[in-house]
């Protein structure tokens, strides 16, 4: 165990690991109005971007480099103040890789031709192996296990992999493979998702995550970026589809390492999915566990006073059960129940809140009731608002998702975004 211990950590020092950062993330609505997805809020006190971060750390990676593009100012703010502790005398670093026309006189075009557009960095790094990974996902990984698969497999290319239902697969790249895991064929999005060996109702579809071995990548990105308007210069949609006919590409299937059964992953791209994922967390024992000391996530955070919850009288009690409720918040006299509240929420007296995410700054007024929300950050909910009973009454006012999850931003309530967004 020893030796495989240190095999795997030469593999991690030897590896730069590439965030994307820099999509829209447009199903989510006006959450990504003024903020790149990576940079929405989640689980209470964490941003998204924080959790591919963590997971690099986590497994000994300490090069990593953040590629931003869409509203990335909150995103670098964050990264900046939450990301500086890693030593650059010791070679680590969080770096921010920011569009800036470094061999192209355009944004990038895609998620290919925005690690084509900083090759001369990664040279610079010196690599052996580059981990590319989606900054938009929700998961614990240890990227050590697929780097080690990748090398004792002499692959050229490994794409991470996870079990999903065969009739949700269509969302996502999909791959066939062979008995050794060798991808023979993958498709993006495919309307007629390709079935697991052995397994009709499930498919293999793509995290997002790829480690490829350096002069690899260089040679794919320069044939990919050689075609022109001919290719999207997605890895996706083009590089892994046609890197598969001429090199060793292997699937790495995504599993806990304690059960052996497909581990916790979420793509929380939309209202409902973002809602649910933040609502599981409340749960007994969530399959997120973000009390596990030996997998910590990592983030900036305020230096703010604990919770509070004031007045204990029969019709007037401050109270939050199946909650979690972050540093700086303040129940007074209301009732939070199966809700999560991000730092510095404030509600007041004869207000109720049930099944809701609140991002932080939010002040709840007097008399609300609310149920079944999402509500961004600096919200000030004016006293006696009702939300989530009525539904033609929200989409009068605010966005309300397929799954009847209400959705309020400050612009909704005509006020101004808060600085810090």
């Amino acid at each position: 165990m020893h030796t495989a211990k240190r095999f795997v950590s030469r593999l991690t020092r030897q590896t730069l690991a590439l965030v994307l950062a820099g999509g829209r993330g447009s199903r989510l609505h006006d959450l990504t109005r003024w903020r790149a997805k990576p940079a929405v809020p989640f689980g209470g006190k964490f941003r998204i971007i924080d959790f591919p971060l963590s997971n690099c750390i986590n497994s000994g990676i300490g090069q990593v480099g953040v590629v931003t593009q869409y509203k990335s100012h909150s995103l670098i703010r964050h990264i900046q103040r939450g990301w500086g502790f890693l030593r650059g005398e010791l070679g680590e670093f969080v770096e921010l890789l920011p569009a800036q026309q470094r061999i192209e006189t355009s944004w990038y075009a895609g998620t290919a031709d925005a690690i084509m557009q900083n090759l001369d960095i990664i040279r610079s790094h010196q690599p052996e192996y580059v981990l590319i990974l989606a900054g938009d996902h929700v998961y614990k990984m240890d990227y050590g296990t697929m780097l080690a698969a990748h090398v004792e497999r002499e692959a050229d290319v490994t794409v991470g992999c996870i079990e999903v239902p065969r009739q949700e697969a269509s969302a996502f790249g999909v791959m066939s493979v062979d008995s050794e895991l060798r991808i023979t064929e993958f498709e993006e999005k495919p309307e007629n998702p390709m079935a697991m060996p052995g397994r009709d109702d499930r498919a293999l579809a793509s995290m997002g995550i790829y480690v490829f071995s350096t002069r690899v990548l260089f040679d794919e990105l320069l044939r990919d970026h050689e075609l022109g308007d001919v290719s999207s210069h997605d890895f996706g949609k083009d590089v892994i589809p046609a890197v598969i006919r001429r090199r060793r590409v292997f699937a790495f299937p995504f599993r806990d390492p304690v059960n052996n059964k497909p581990a916790y992953w979420r793509d929380v791209g939309t209202i409902d999915s973002l809602w649910r994922a933040n609502l599981e967390l409340i749960g007994v024992s969530p399959e997120l566990n973000l009390y596990d000391a030996h997998w910590p996530i990592w983030t900036y955070q305020e230096q703010l006073p604990p919770a509070k919850f004031i007045f204990d009288d029969d019709n007037r009690r401050g109270m939050a059960v199946d909650s979690m409720v972050a540093g700086g918040c303040i129940v007074s006299g209301a009732s939070v129940r199966h809700s999560l509240l991000f730092s510095q929420v404030r509600v007041h007296s004869f207000a109720s809140v049930e099944d809701t995410v609140v991002f932080p700054d939010v002040e709840i007024g007097r008399d609300c009731h609310i149920r079944r929300a999402v509500i961004d950050r600096g919200c000030r909910i004016p006293p006696g608002t009702r939300i989530g009973f009525d539904p033609d009454a929200d989409r009068h006012r605010f966005h309300v998702s397929p799954g009847g999850i209400s959705l309020i931003t400050p612009e909704m309530l005509g006020q101004d975004y808060p600085h810090g967004l």
